[in-house]
């Protein structure tokens, strides 16, 4: 059987006892990073009342999952294997995906233990009023892939919740307010961690004191839906306008995941 265990986004006390009795039952860890469980691991048995399990350790991540699943097939349904993520939620923006959509296929008994989520808790911390939100993981690092998702995050009336790295968070920030200055966002450092900050003004607002702020560490960030009751671009609605094929190209190129280049070829075929 496959369990999927969600490990602290921070602070080592987070964990459930059902995920240290999960762990002492194991005989097989498939990870994202088998140093990161290691370490933790190492942690909580010093913390609390807990027997470091003598088992093997495999590394499974986006760069390895598939041939690895290869490997341990067999062992899903023989041995008590169990999942984990670096932090938080396994399956949420990692390649833990790939192991439920196979136990579904093969008709394999998993199961997912509830725990701690860097989305649920930095939504909770937002405060915003709205009962619902979007999560779109990580952004495209960089180029029109980039751009053009956020100005698609940027154009949803619903509440948006993005990760991003230490190195691009000011980056995005920039983004944000070039786009709109006056959205209000949400940026959570550090959740459950000793630098824990919460910080919440316009775009333009948290830009001006961003200088003062130590970028490094892990961000989650809120941004709020879109307000104006202003009727959205869509596709079809530029392809119906009465435009040369080059300027439609670069219209159709910035709320879609296609390229300039790909669009004028496409409206001249």
């Amino acid at each position: 059987m496959l369990t999927f265990i969600p490990t602290p986004i921070g602070n080592p006390q987070d964990i459930t006892i059902r995920a240290l009795k999960e762990f002492e039952k194991a005989t097989l860890f498939l990870c994202e990073d088998t140093r990161e469980t290691k370490r933790l691991l190492r942690i909580l048995e010093e913390r609390f009342d807990f027997s470091y399990p003598e088992v093997e350790f495999l590394s499974f991540h986006e760069h390895n999952g598939e041939a690895r699943l290869k490997e341990v097939a067999q062992r899903l349904e023989n041995e008590h294997v169990v999942y984990v993520s670096d932090a938080g939620m396994p399956v949420i923006s990692d390649p833990g995906q790939i192991l439920v959509e196979y136990c579904q296929v093969h008709d394999l008994k998993y199961d997912v233990l509830p725990g701690a989520s860097a989305v649920t808790t930095a939504y909770a911390a937002s405060g915003f009023k709205e009962g619902k939100f979007l999560f779109f993981g990580f952004l495209p690092q960089k180029g029109s892939e980039r751009s053009s998702a956020l100005v698609k995050v940027m154009n949803k009336p619903d509440n948006v919740v993005l990760y991003e790295a230490p190195h691009r968070i000011e980056k995005l920030l920039i983004e944000i307010a070039n786009i709109d200055g006056n959205r209000e966002v949400f940026f959570a450092k550090e959740l459950s961690k000793k630098f824990q900050n919460y910080y919440r003004a316009t775009a333009k607002d948290l830009l001006e004191k961003f200088e003062s702020i130590n970028a490094k560490g892990e961000w989650v960030v809120v941004i709020q839906g879109k307000k104006e009751q202003t009727k959205a671009l869509y596709v079809e609605d530029i392809l119906a306008f009465d435009l040369q094929p080059k300027v439609k190209a670069k219209l159709l190129a910035k709320i879609t995941d296609k390229n300039v280049k790909e669009w004028y070829q496409e409206l001249i075929s």
